[in-house]
């Protein structure tokens, strides 16, 4: 397995590995339309981990020169319990430190225990802060 930079020839195997991972997400999170859009950042903050020739694991970060955040943060269910989800989260971190970022922000759903319980064991701790958001 090995984590490295997107490559436009992951495209599929990324989508279906999103599709299976974010099944309820808006169209607007959707591969096609998130993919551009990062891409167009050129920040090279987009990973996938590839087992294979087969995408099995994602990660998309952001850095706005404050804080750092992380997003898609996927791994497919036949590869999940390997550390693919850590070393993801490990590269991501990686790039946004040498990028002088020293925080990182993410949201979870506050119903997902498995998920919450996955970025505790990572070092993440739950802040009491609300989140807001508006659809443009």
């Amino acid at each position: 397995m090995e984590i490295r930079p997107y490559a436009a020839s992951d495209f599929n195997g990324l989508d279906a590995l999103w599709r299976e991972a974010f099944p309820n997400d808006p169209p607007r999170n959707r591969a096609d339309v998130s993919v551009p859009a990062k891409l167009a950042m050129n920040d090279d903050l987009l990973f996938v981990a590839v087992d294979q020739g087969r995408v099995v694991g994602s990660i998309m970060a952001g850095y706005d020169g404050h804080r750092g955040w992380l997003y898609s943060v996927a791994v497919g269910q036949d590869a999940k319990r390997r550390g693919i989800g850590t070393a993801l989260v490990q590269t991501a971190e990686a790039a946004l430190r040498r990028l002088g970022c020293c925080k990182i922000n993410l949201q979870v759903r506050s119903t997902n225990a498995a998920v919450i319980a996955f970025y505790k064991g990572l070092g993440f701790t739950v802040e009491e802060h609300i989140s807001m958001g508006r659809l443009l």
